[in-house]
């Protein structure tokens, strides 16, 4: 069946109107990244509120810590991404909302993971303490796993939007391999081996393309995919989120190098110079890495032009990566 309209049909004139103008980053009172996207957000909010309480309440204290990770305040680029996407190709966004709550828990699994003792071993996130800080190293792990198995739960759940079984199997197919060995646990690992090493801009680009650009491609590939797409636009548009991926985790280096609080960051800032990560600032310098920056975002925008019939939104959501301060 169609996706109803109120929750999640094509935004309105007035809606589009208010994100090209408010396309600034940082978080209003709903938690947005780009205040404007409120219907977006607050509907992907109560449809990621709702999945966990109804179907992921696990035993000891295992839905209490999921629903910590995965509800705790951020910025929720992924999960925009998917909607606008499948907005800019035609598509009601209300459609994408499984798929933008499984990009979303994949992205908090790996989170999870990230900040353990063994991994980064990081005390704060999103402004507040990190999971196994919060619930001990055991239920850490745990509660990563489940993230990850509960996202291709959630994902399976198009169907119910009325999105062809054959286009929920390669959104299934696509997510999984951004999660998996060759992108995102691959480019982890790739970034655990090169701590206190001196990085190489080729490295730290093959890094930040699999940790980051592998699960921003995915995103705008599944909105795409439940926007009804064909084949070589939803290739073409995930090609441009892994780009767009790319130019926002670089930002994340620059401003982890020149933020000054964890309230501006939302974690301490300093760590990645302090545990020897490789950045790429530290590669090739902060002057060419903002510029690298730019230029990938602008190849975006170009993308996003010429493959989507109607790019309004998720232009706007670019332009919000690209000026954003944390």
């Amino acid at each position: 069946m169609a996706a109803r309209r109120p929750a999640g049909g094509r935004a309105a004139p007035a809606a589009r109107k208010s994100a090209r103008r408010s396309a600034s980053p940082g978080r209003n009172g709903s938690g947005t990244f780009v205040p404007g996207f409120e219907p977006l957000a607050n509907a992907f909010e109560q449809r990621l509120a709702r999945a966990l309480r109804e179907r992921a309440d696990g035993p000891a204290r295992v839905g209490q810590a999921l629903r910590y990770a995965a509800l705790s305040p951020g910025k929720r680029v992924r999960p925009l991404l998917v909607l606008a996407a499948c907005d800019a190709v035609g598509g009601l966004w209300g459609r994408a909302l499984p798929a933008a709550v499984a990009v979303e828990c994949v992205h908090a699994f790996s989170l999870v993971h990230d900040d353990l003792p063994a991994m980064d071993d990081d005390d704060y996130r999103r402004g507040r303490l990190t999971t196994h800080k919060k619930f001990g190293d055991a239920l850490g792990v745990l509660v990563g796993d489940a993230l990850l198995a509960f996202a291709f739960e959630e994902l399976s759940r198009l169907t119910a939007e009325g999105v062809p079984a054959a286009r929920v199997v390669e959104a299934v197919r696509r997510l999984a391999h951004a999660a998996g060995p060759m992108q995102l646990v691959g480019g982890q690992a790739l970034d655990v081996a090169a701590e206190g090493r001196k990085p190489s801009a080729r490295l730290v680009r093959d890094i930040h393309e699999r940790k980051t650009g592998a699960l921003f491609g995915a995103a705008i590939a599944l909105g795409a995919i439940a926007g009804d797409a064909d084949a070589r636009t939803v290739d073409a548009l995930e090609g441009a989120g892994r780009m767009a991926g790319l130019a926002f985790q670089i930002q994340d280096d620059l401003l982890n190098a020149s933020a000054r609080s964890l309230r501006t960051l939302g974690k301490r800032p300093g760590t990645d110079a302090a545990r020897g990560k490789a950045t790429y600032p530290a590669a090739v310098g902060e002057s060419r890495a903002r510029r690298d920056a730019v230029e990938m975002l602008r190849s975006v925008r170009s993308a996003l032009v010429r493959r989507c019939t109607r790019p309004a939104l998720l232009l706007a959501l670019v332009e919000a990566l690209a000026k954003r301060e944390r």
